[in-house]
């Protein structure tokens, strides 16, 4: 009797987080509304800074969608078991964050109707329509990728369509690296560290995300994860923690070197306002250092302490890209070195910007969408990792 009390609590508790996000979907929408009703000057963006707070929640969700696959390929591509039967749950997770972060972002540029005028209309010379190309390729090699491994008669194709996933989410990071790799326009920007920089990255993101699910999950189901599985996870995540530390300090080291770069490693790294206390507390801090703490400090390195590590990953990956994206847009170009620029446009002056509500109901929105795919899919279908049966003590 006890049993189905908790059965029918659960089962409430999966309803109520389901019509929560739902309404969070909902005030997406109307910010999309409201958006394309009044223009986006009823958000915080401008002339200067015309990616706003959306691109952050996109970036993001895009970046980890490629990373999470990571688990995925791990298993079907070299062989180990204890992440080939993560492969399909890394695998609703990639179509999920995808289909989130892309929402967010074709709904916030703006024109959403005319997204068949570039599924149709190609200009091989744009990266962004490359990255048309790359996004629908994604979807389509995940989704045979799942069928593969879902349907025992399609097993024989699973390691072929492993690598080719493999292969197609290193294109797709790099593709979304280019996006800001050919963008001369901006101090912060056209540096060919970005995409290797955005592909490392994608690995410690991707997992902690996938953390995270995993844990829930398992917590849901009142299942205990093996602790050899959680030690060689948790170990791999503070190794991509490590990498991604060190691509991002060779990316800013690299700006330091060159003299027309200093003066925006300067405002973004000590004089900038938010944005250097979002990159050394919200990044450093935050997103690496503490999370190697917990991960590797002795005595602390269990289902908790992990699952706080990932969580403080993804607060860390927003704080970079807030500095990144927003501080990159807010610094002014250097058009002519040596010379001091003004005019009434507003030339050589540090743009500000507030993030209205509307841009976080539409951020919000995008994370909802993930969380309604990856909730309805894990309920309706066998997504549960399928490790040998163990009990905790």
């Amino acid at each position: 009797m006890a049993d189905l009390s908790a059965l029918r609590s659960m089962n409430r508790l999966y309803y109520v987080l389901l019509g929560v996000a739902g309404l969070v979907t909902l005030a997406g929408l109307y910010a999309v509304h409201m958006m394309e009703s009044h223009g986006h000057i009823i958000t915080g963006m401008n002339n200067q800074i015309v990616w706003g707070l959306p691109h952050v929640f996109a970036i993001f969700l895009i970046v980890a969608a490629s990373g999470v696959l990571n688990v995925a390929s791990i298993g079907s591509v070299f062989g180990k078991a204890i992440y080939k039967a993560r492969a399909p749950l890394a695998s609703l997770l990639s179509i999920a964050m995808l289909s989130g972060g892309l929402a967010v972002l074709m709904l916030d540029l703006g024109r959403p109707d005319r997204v068949i005028v570039a599924a149709t209309n190609y200009n091989l010379t744009s990266v962004f329509a490359w990255n048309v190309v790359l996004y629908s390729g994604m979807f389509s090699l995940v989704i045979v990728y799942l069928w593969t491994m879902m349907e025992r008669r399609m097993n024989i194709f699973n390691k072929t369509a492993g690598l080719a996933v493999f292969a197609w989410r290193f294109i797709l990071t790099t593709g979304t690296g280019l996006i800001f790799a050919f963008l001369t326009a901006r101090q912060a920007y056209g540096s060919a560290l970005l995409p290797p920089m955005f592909i490392v990255l994608s690995f410690a993101w991707g997992l902690a995300v996938f953390h995270v699910v995993q844990t829930v999950i398992y917590a849901w189901n009142e299942k205990a994860l093996n602790p050899d599985i959680l030690h060689r996870k948790k170990n791999l995540l503070g190794v991509f923690i490590i990498g991604s530390l060190y691509m991002v300090a060779a990316y800013h080291l690299t700006n330091l070197y060159f003299a027309h770069k200093s003066a925006f490693e300067a405002f973004i790294l000590l004089d900038g306002g938010i944005f250097p206390s979002l990159f050394w507390w919200g990044y450093i801090v935050v997103g690496n250092l503490l999370p190697l703490a917990l991960i590797y400090v002795p005595g602390l390195g269990k289902t908790k302490c992990v699952m706080a590590a990932s969580l403080l990953v993804v607060v860390g990956a927003f704080a970079l890209l807030y500095v990144f994206i927003i501080g990159g847009q807010a610094f002014p170009l250097n058009i002519f070195p040596g010379y001091e620029v003004s005019s009434s446009f507003a030339d050589g002056q540090i743009a500000s910007y507030h993030p209205s509500v509307y841009e976080y109901l539409l951020g919000f929105g995008g994370l909802a969408i993930a969380f309604i795919i990856t909730t309805v899919s894990v309920r309706v279908l066998n997504f549960m990792p399928q490790d040998k049966p163990y009990i905790s003590d």
